[in-house]
């Protein structure tokens, strides 16, 4: 299978001393079954032996993926064809004796990877594509992460490969290192490709897979979207950047990457208006991300680990702020428009109220805690999310610094010092760091609002006072249309509804149901295959209803009290007389006029 591998390495061999240190090669053309045939070529070494990693997880997902489990068939000889000894180290470590024999030769490992990790956004390889997270594919050696490297790839003859790296052939990548290369994702395969320039700065677009995504348009808001960094930073980190796009099927998401990102999302969900705001919104948030965790990031992942977790306080910061952060851009690029982002943002004030963990547990935790996996009920009601609670607590600080310099200040100023400060290549921050950057911005210091809002669960914000200061009026339901509420959700089985998640302090949590408990009956009617949620919307609120339920599959009876759910129907409304501190305080904040102006 690595015929023609092999006589790439032969014409690499012969390349003159500029050559890259570490050369990288994969065959993809027996793709079908999802594997792949990697070969490396690692420089001669005088140690007694060299340690080879497949890293543990990948940038832009903080979590353990354990990625060495794809590998198969390791195998590890010299240049000169002498088989080498190994053995396995740890989980991801390989090491290889070299007998002084075979100190003066380059080392040659060959391995098959197994690639189906498609949603995680790893390593996916099947008949129609390869998507190739370095982190899930190509194994390193800490003695020569920072020497440059290429990657070669063979592949079937109508496919396209397409990567941040510079390209030095059709399918030939190089890097001046490692870190680099795992930061530069290669899609590779059947795809539509695109290429525009703004400003001097070179962009692709490539998008694999079909679906109802209109092409043309996402050229022009790309087009747009990317003017608009100078609304936040001086300066842009890249010359060339790429957009991956999968249309797929069973995936989505998004991770960010050094100069480029792949975005995931089921290929007919780009229809709808909405739909469509939604994969800009990521598009957008993608691209803060190229300075907010690529350009600066905090020192615990400067350099990356991937060994192990990095640990750090200020996830809340890098994710919570690029989501802040996201729409804006959209605003301002025009993509959209002012109602749809008071309808977004209204949503979000209603998602908040929903979230019990607000009184629990902050985001200065929550950040730390992000390498854990917080799922379900608990997560719910004694978690908060590094993504949304971090955008809320990144709009309140920037409410604040507005109101504390009346507007000579902003959020976007913090992190502009960010990006002219610390550079990731070198050195990351700390909330020292950015504590001393609200003080060198204000003249103030921020240590007594960072421990209240930061290190301490912030709970409900001051949601209206916020909106207000930029002549925004924000409302709820009235009182006669509030919904009744229980605070359960489930899903359908066989004998009833088995419950999956139950909010802390709702009438459900009181009454002591838990997420496994299988309800079958209210007040005598069955809930299995009935109207069962349509029947509680009924009960008036204050009502008693008996609910039968299965525990540990024995019958219980329980009373529940029908409540009243509070901070329904949200909406954020222009004030239709702003004044003109209203005015010059909602410029300040979003970068574009009230609408009322």
């Amino acid at each position: 299978m690595l015929k023609q591998t092999l006589i790439a390495s032969a014409i690499l061999t012969a390349l003159p001393a500029t050559a890259a240190d570490v050369d990288y090669f994969i065959d993809l053309t027996e793709p079908t079954h999802h594997t792949g045939d990697v070969r490396i070529n690692f420089p001669a070494t005088d140690k007694a032996y060299l340690d080879v990693k497949m890293p543990a997880w990948r940038t832009g997902y903080y979590r353990i993926l354990n990625l060495a489990n794809g590998v198969r068939d390791f195998r590890v000889q010299t240049d000169d064809g002498d088989t080498l000894n190994w053995h396995k180290v740890d989980k991801s470590t390989w090491r290889i004796e070299l007998p002084e024999s075979a100190r003066d030769d380059e080392i040659v490992v060959d391995y098959q990877i197994y690639a189906d990790l498609l949603g995680r956004r790893a390593r996916h390889i099947d008949d129609s594509h390869a998507y190739l997270d370095a982190s899930a594919v190509f194994m390193y050696a800490d003695e020569y992460r920072q020497q440059p490297v290429s990657v070669e790839l063979d592949v079937l003859d109508n496919w396209r490969s397409v990567s941040g790296m510079d390209s030095t052939d059709e399918h030939r990548f190089v890097a001046d290192n490692w870190d680099i290369l795992v930061d530069s994702p290669i899609e590779t395969g059947i795809n539509d490709l695109y290429k525009f320039e703004v400003d001097g700065r070179d962009y692709e677009l490539v998008i694999w897979g079909e679906g109802n995504l209109d092409h043309e348009q996402t050229v022009e808001d790309l087009k747009a979207l990317v003017t608009t960094g100078p609304e936040i930073w001086e300066g842009y980190p890249y010359e060339r950047y790429v957009f991956m796009v999968h249309l797929t099927t069973g995936a989505g998401g998004a991770t960010e990457h050094r100069n480029s990102t792949i975005i995931q999302r089921p290929r007919y969900r780009y229809g709808e208006r909405d739909d469509y705001l939604s994969f800009m919104s990521t598009a957008s948030h993608e691209f803060v991300h190229t300075w907010n965790v690529k350009a600066y990031r905090p020192s615990p992942l400067v350099p990356y680990d991937y060994q192990k977790e990095n640990y750090t306080d200020l996830f809340w910061l890098a994710e919570g702020s690029t989501s802040y952060f996201q729409d804006h851009l959209l605003l301002a690029a025009d993509i959209m428009e002012p109602d749809e982002y008071f309808e977004r943002l209204a949503t979000d004030v209603e998602r908040h109220y929903r979230k019990p963990g607000n009184e629990v547990m902050s985001v200065a935790e929550a950040s730390f805690e992000a390498w854990s996996d917080q799922y379900g009920d608990r997560a719910q009601n004694f978690s908060v999310n590094i993504y949304s609670e971090g955008a809320m607590v990144s709009w309140l600080l920037d409410m604040a610094l507005i109101e504390a310099t009346a507007g000579e200040v902003s959020y976007r100023d913090v992190h502009n010092e960010l990006y002219q400060r610390f550079d990731a290549d070198e050195v990351g921050f700390t909330a020292d760091d950015v504590l001393q950057i609200l003080n060198d911005l204000t003249g103030n210091s921020w240590q007594s609002w960072w421990q209240e809002n930061i290190e301490q669960p912030i709970g409900d914000l001051p949601f209206a006072d916020m909106l207000q200061t930029v002549g925004l009026e924000l409302t709820f339901a009235s009182a006669d249309e509030q919904q009744a509420w229980v605070g359960w959700s489930g899903n359908a089985a066989a004998t009833g509804i088995e419950l999956t998640r139950v909010e802390r302090n709702s009438p459900a949590w009181d009454a002591g149901f838990t997420p496994g408990d299988v309800i079958v009956a209210y007040d005598g009617f069955r809930a299995a295959g009935g109207r069962f949620d349509e029947a509680l919307a009924e009960y008036e609120i204050g009502s008693e209803v008996e609910v039968t339920y299965f525990r540990r599959d024995e019958l219980h009876t329980a009373t529940l009290v029908i409540g009243e759910e509070q901070h329904t129907g949200a909406k954020i409304t222009p004030v239709a007389e702003p004044s003109a501190k209203q005015q010059a305080r909602f410029l300040q904040w979003l970068g574009i006029a009230h609408p009322n102006a």
